[in-house]
């Protein structure tokens, strides 16, 4: 049984909580005061061109200044495969003082601005509208070759000529008039976003609607059976949510729900980096500017058979909690998992199945290299929502 449960803390936070068959599997949280900017689309003004880097500074009216590059500008022949139709040096794209149309793809990280692009994408419950491609993808995750040409020739009935779009997991075996809507509402929304006057540069011309509307939209076809808020607070918001992608969820507001599920208790622990396993061993959890290093250590746990079976079993019981403390945690980029040294090639194939089997749960793309030479698992993961506190 999944649950998604929302509440607000003392410190304006919104906090997000999914709740999978009575345990936390996935949270984020959103500043009330400093909510994400990620999916926003504005009219943004080009300060400098970097000439040296094949990219631009552009002012897009927040508290840094975005960072284009080049092949973000160009348009794309597939966006699946990064390839552009032309290429061109960025003083023959943009010149400073230019206004420009930009997404923030993504937030704000340490010291580097938001990283924009001018290849608009409008997420909806079935698709990714893209206003200005003109090629269709579907998931990767839909593997059904029928199914998938199924969807395409739906999509592309129904999308204005120059337009692309993305066709997400949920919306495999769907009907067609469902899809269509979907498109519809999409396109609707576009529209809508260039009648805004232009009063102004920079602009925002977009609310994506944080964290917390993303999120709805990503599970709310993922058997959630319904929402529960701690209060009403955010109740014509989910609402208003729910309305807009036509999703029919139950809401029930429940002053216990935090104590009901340890909540607050559990969000306590993943503020520490050190993780203990019902054996006795642990893992660590260390972020660097480059990549996270995860480390597996037999802690207490000795084992009653020889060393090598020992060590792969502890092995096996850190995949499965390191699976669930990435998702829960949402981390992202290059992960490196330190596991403790084995010595057969069958029980470190043992370890890379069972990490397989439970990335597969995991909502974001998780891409597995295997064990390097040097017996260290290299993993890369895409973030599913992050904000960063500055």
């Amino acid at each position: 049984m999944k649950e998604l449960i929302i509440f607000n803390t003392e410190s304006e936070k919104k906090e997000i909580v999914l709740i999978e068959d009575g345990e936390m599997v996935e949270r984020y949280e959103e500043d009330e005061n400093n909510q994400s900017i990620e999916g926003n689309i504005y009219i943004g003004k080009v300060q400098n061109v970097l000439n040296g880097l094949q990219s631009a500074f552009v002012n897009i009216g927040e508290k840094r200044t975005g960072f284009i590059h080049a092949k973000d500008i160009l348009a794309k022949i597939d966006i699946t495969k990064d390839k552009q139709i032309d290429e061109k040096h960025i003083s023959e794209i943009v010149k400073p003082g230019d206004p420009i149309i930009v997404e923030v793809k993504r937030e704000s990280l340490d010291k580097k601005g938001p990283r924009l692009s001018t290849h608009i994408s409008l997420s909806s419950r079935f698709i990714v509208f893209m206003p200005n491609t003109n090629f269709i993808t579907v998931s990767q995750k839909i593997e059904n070759e029928a199914e998938k040409e199924r969807l395409k020739k739906i999509v592309k009935k129904y999308l204005p000529e120059g337009s692309g779009a993305i066709i997400r997991t949920v919306a495999e075996n769907v009907s067609e008039d469902i899809i269509k809507k979907d498109i519809q509402n999409s396109i609707n929304k576009w529209e809508k976003i260039q009648l805004i006057p232009i009063e102004k540069v920079p602009l925002k011309i977009y609310d994506k609607g944080g964290i917390l509307k993303k999120t709805i939209i990503d599970l709310v076809d993922s058997d959630i059976e319904k929402i529960i808020l701690k209060d009403e607070e955010n109740l014509k918001m989910v609402q208003d949510i729910l309305e807009e992608i036509t999703a029919n969820i139950k809401i029930e507001v429940d002053n216990n729900i935090l104590d009901k599920y340890s909540i607050e208790k559990q969000i306590q622990a993943l503020k520490s980096n050190k993780i203990w396993l019902k054996s006795g061993a642990f893992i660590t959890i260390d972020k660097t500017e480059a990549l996270v290093a995860i480390d597996v250590n037999s802690g207490k746990y000795v084992g009653k058979n020889e060393v090598e079976e020992t060590v792969t079993n502890v092995n096996l019981e850190a995949t499965k909690e390191i699976c669930k403390q990435i998702r829960l945690r949402d981390i992202s980029g290059i992960i490196i998992i330190d596991f403790i040294d084995m010595q057969k090639d069958e029980n470190k194939k043992r370890v890379l199945d069972e990490l397989i089997k439970y990335t597969k749960k995991d909502r974001s793309k998780v891409q597995i290299e295997g064990f390097t030479k040097l017996n260290l698992m290299e993993i890369t993961r895409k973030h599913i929502n992050s904000k960063k506190e500055h």
